[in-house]
């Protein structure tokens, strides 16, 4: 998939370097007159291929660099914004077919009403933008205000303007249509208009199957990693579901602790697989119901580095292989595997770590059985400053204190 998008970006750049000699080869056969209203729809001409190729090296990129890190609704936006500004449409919207009610909705628009988009559900056929996604065609609607399948569907503000709807196509098959409206200041769209919208729907998408792979991708690895997970859990029987609880706690405690998007994600990966290791440490040191000699507590400290060797080979899982290694280092620079202290520690680390030693003080041990809470809250505010980050000891507390409430909207 990668090496065919760096190829077809390639042979546009041919296509286009090709064009623009055989246009200039053109001027210079032309009388001296006309050389000049020449070089204006020449350099007219340039600067439609330059806004092309910049639009469709946004989403090449996106699809081959950021695939993992761009949320949808971000990437919807800037195929509509790079539409609408590629033949100058002061309005546009990116639909998409909802496979489980069989509608295209709207997934991105600019300048349209937010009652529109949330009230236009259009069935495959029906419409304008349903006979374009059905037929595969693209449909031309010169007075909007004319068109009864068009008002049907779309607000007052939306039906003066013409506009086009073009199909998205993967191997000919429809997933989408997109919505363009003609800027006043033109009288219809032209054979330019029409020839780069069909590349810039082509790129999109080749690249949003390039996001769709990805996520593919992603949720095998991950459903991979959770069952190793379970593996866990299971060898170390005393902790039961501990990396259940601790990956919905986690989120919850990023989401307090306003952790951005992407990093909330690997947070909860993070709270989930941060044991993963000890799937290479004898069952025997794991189970043991006395004290450890040292030599087995050296064996357990060995888990953090296992688990980073497990995870940080799987490409999207490298944050979270980084957040695993160093689950166990504290705050005062005392912890293992490196001695990071304070900050030098990722904040998804001292989430887990926080999560980690309160389930631990909770839950029945082989050497002990769980602690009262008001013991364990009051192990965890000694251990602040010292074992654990303040401020996530703090977060968590509250949340602790609070039963937990459902995330924020």
């Amino acid at each position: 998939m990668v090496y065919f998008l760096s190829f077809v970006i390639v042979a546009l750049l041919l296509v286009t370097g090709a064009l623009l000699q055989k246009i200039y080869n053109l001027r210079l056969d032309r009388p001296s007159q006309e050389k000049e209203a020449h070089d204006i729809s020449l350099r007219t001409t340039w600067s439609k291929f330059d806004e092309l190729l910049t639009s469709l090296l946004a989403i090449h990129e996106i699809g081959i660099v950021n695939a993992g890190a761009i949320k949808k609704e971000d990437f919807y936006h800037t195929v509509v914004d790079c539409a609408c500004e590629l033949i100058n449409s002061p309005r546009g919207s990116l639909m998409l077919l909802d496979h489980k009610t069989d509608e295209l909705r709207i997934v991105a628009s600019r300048n349209i009403s937010k009652d529109v988009v949330e009230n236009t559900h259009i069935k495959p056929g029906l419409g304008i933008a349903g006979r374009a996604f059905q037929t595969g065609e693209t449909i031309f609607v010169t007075d909007p205000q004319q068109n009864t399948q068009y008002k049907d569907y779309i607000g007052k503000e939306e039906q003066k303007d013409p506009f086009i709807a073009l199909p998205l196509k993967l191997k000919d098959k429809p997933f989408g249509v997109l919505n363009l409206h003609l800027s006043r200041e033109k009288e219809s769209f032209t054979d330019y208009d029409l020839k780069f919208l069909t590349l810039l729907a082509g790129e999109t998408a080749i690249t949003l199957e390039n996001i769709k792979l990805y996520e593919s991708l992603e949720s095998f690895y991950l459903e991979m990693v959770q069952t190793l997970a379970r593996v866990i859990d299971a060898k170390d029987s005393y902790t039961g579901d501990h990396a259940g609880r601790a990956r919905l706690k986690a989120k919850r405690l990023a989401l307090e602790l306003h952790v951005p998007g992407q990093m909330l994600r690997y947070v909860e990966y993070a709270a989930l697989l941060h044991d993963i290791g000890k799937i290479g440490i004898d069952g025997a040191i794991l189970l043991k119901p006395g004290k450890l000699t040292p030599e087995e507590y050296e064996e357990i400290k060995k888990h953090p580095a296992i688990g980073y060797q497990i995870l940080s080979p799987i490409h999207f899982l490298g944050p979270v292989a980084q957040m695993v290694l160093y689950h166990q280092e504290c705050f005062n620079g005392m912890g293992y595997p490196e001695g990071l202290k304070g900050e030098e520690i990722p904040l998804g680390a001292r989430i887990v770590s926080t999560i980690d030693a309160w389930d631990a003080m909770m839950s029945d041990r082989p050497y002990r059985k769980a602690l009262t809470r008001e013991t364990a809250e009051s192990e965890l505010k000694k251990g602040a400053g010292r074992q654990f980050d303040p401020q996530v000891v703090e977060a968590f507390l509250r949340l602790e204190d609070a039963g937990w409430p459902p995330e924020p909207a």
